[in-house]
């Protein structure tokens, strides 16, 4: 006998299906994007201490793979060679912090937020999209989060940042660079840089 389910219900695991379809195939499309531009040397500067498909940093080793970066279970745009080491001005915490706990993401460049989602991923309990408490967010439905949270917040600015305050993370800079600095971010809490 089959259950009965609302139709509410049905909407709600309909919905979340189609996130999770849009996720993965946002991740998909970015991903050989960024493989076909890794592959034709874009973002590749002659200071890379990168020998073909290898490269090591801090004794890890990162292997290229259909145009990204891998080092165990994490994929990455960049090494830690190609991107510039922010000063944080602050203590970022570490994967510790982030263990088997949920992990909200706020982001205003998708790429970004795919880089994170899917290396967070394998971290936290899960990554959920949240709207930063008192802002307005294109979708309506995301919940409002706090400082209090796990909340990674990644935005727009004229100068390339990254700050945490209480449990926010700010990854700030110009669009072209979020990637990089979300990669940045990444390589930080993993203790990789």
């Amino acid at each position: 006998m089959r259950k009965l389910v609302s139709k509410e219900e049905e909407a709600k695991k309909q919905r979340r299906n189609q996130v999770i379809l849009v996720v993965f195939l946002a991740f998909v499309l970015i991903a050989s994007t960024i493989g076909f531009a890794i592959q034709s040397g874009v973002g590749n500067t002659p200071s890379d201490q990168i020998s073909g498909n290898e490269a090591e940093y801090n004794g890890f080793k990162f292997v290229s793979q259909n145009g990204l970066w891998v080092l165990g279970n994490y994929v990455f745009k960049y090494t830690p060679q190609q991107v510039p080491d922010i000063d944080s001005g602050s203590e970022i915490k570490l994967k510790a912090n982030y263990q088997g706990k949920p992990a909200y993401i706020y982001s205003e460049e998708e790429g970004a937020e795919v880089e994170i989602v899917v290396n967070l991923g394998q971290i936290a309990q899960r990554v959920q999209k949240a709207c930063p408490e008192n802002t307005t967010c294109k979708e309506k439905d995301l919940p409002e989060k706090t400082c209090n949270d796990n909340f990674i917040i990644i935005k727009e600015g004229n100068t390339n940042s990254i700050t945490q305050r209480n449990n926010c993370v700010f990854i700030e800079g110009k669009k072209e660079d979020l990637a990089a600095l979300a990669d940045q971010f990444l390589f930080k809490i993993l203790e990789v840089r």
